[in-house]
């Protein structure tokens, strides 16, 4: 009788042990490990999950979602998945993130010549071509592009944009959808600037902190999160 109960309480504690295993290793896959090599007063380099090196200035984002908001010589401290760390070159860290649902929505992106990655896509059901700008905090695209696609700006918000030119009037909107490859997304805001500067939209961060972004050499995956 005891032996049986030894028995069962050995399968009992093996089974919770094969349990912990499991999470740890879905854990394990599903973090980022982040370090930084070098440090500067507004900069800093880098490192994500081993890969290349990349200089950030303060307020600056990587492709992957990583954000700088302040760095000295000493230390930098960054933004990530909503949370933040301060890091120096003698420490990294792993941050947790959500699990990717297989079913999710997603698509690749390629590099051009200079790095750059564009995009064919739909706004409200109107093609245009997007260039992605994680410097941007929306989606930005100039008056004569909104009125190609029907977008009313005029009953938006009035507000100011930046572009490389500098500060750019133009209006706060909400795009009923936003569509590249797979992934479609509704209530998306954007900015609608009045300049003829902006040949090309920018996808901003209020569609991209909607996907989970992963970059390996030229290519960038973008995958549905919300």
């Amino acid at each position: 009788m005891a032996t049986g109960s030894t028995v069962a309480d050995g399968k009992t504690v093996a089974a919770s042990v094969a349990r912990l295993l499991l999470l740890l290793l879905s854990f394990d896959v599903c973090a980022s490990e982040i370090g930084v090599s070098a440090l500067f007063n507004g900069k800093a380099l880098i490192t994500i999950d081993g890969g290349k090196p990349m200089m950030l200035s303060v307020g600056q984002m990587s492709p992957e979602g990583v954000k700088l908001v302040s760095a000295t010589s000493e230390a930098a401290v960054i933004e990530y998945r909503g949370g933040r760390q301060t890091l120096s070159t003698e420490t990294s860290t792993r941050v947790a993130t959500a699990p990717v649902a297989a079913s999710s929505a997603q698509t690749t992106l390629k590099a051009d010549g200079r790095g750059h990655f564009y995009a064919e896509g739909w706004i409200n059901g109107g093609s245009v071509r997007f260039l992605v700008d994680t410097g941007a905090t929306t989606i930005a695209l100039s008056t004569a592009e909104a009125r190609r696609l029907g977008i009313d700006y005029a009953r938006g918000t009035r507000s100011n944009g930046r572009t490389a030119n500098g500060n750019v009037a133009g209006y706060s909107v909400k795009l009923d959808s936003v569509r590249i490859g797979e992934i479609t997304l509704q209530n998306v805001e954007a900015h609608v600037l009045e300049t003829t500067g902006l040949s090309t939209v920018l996808l901003g961060m209020s569609f991209l902190n909607r996907t989970q972004m992963q970059r390996d050499g030229e290519t960038l995956v973008l995958t549905k999160r919300f």
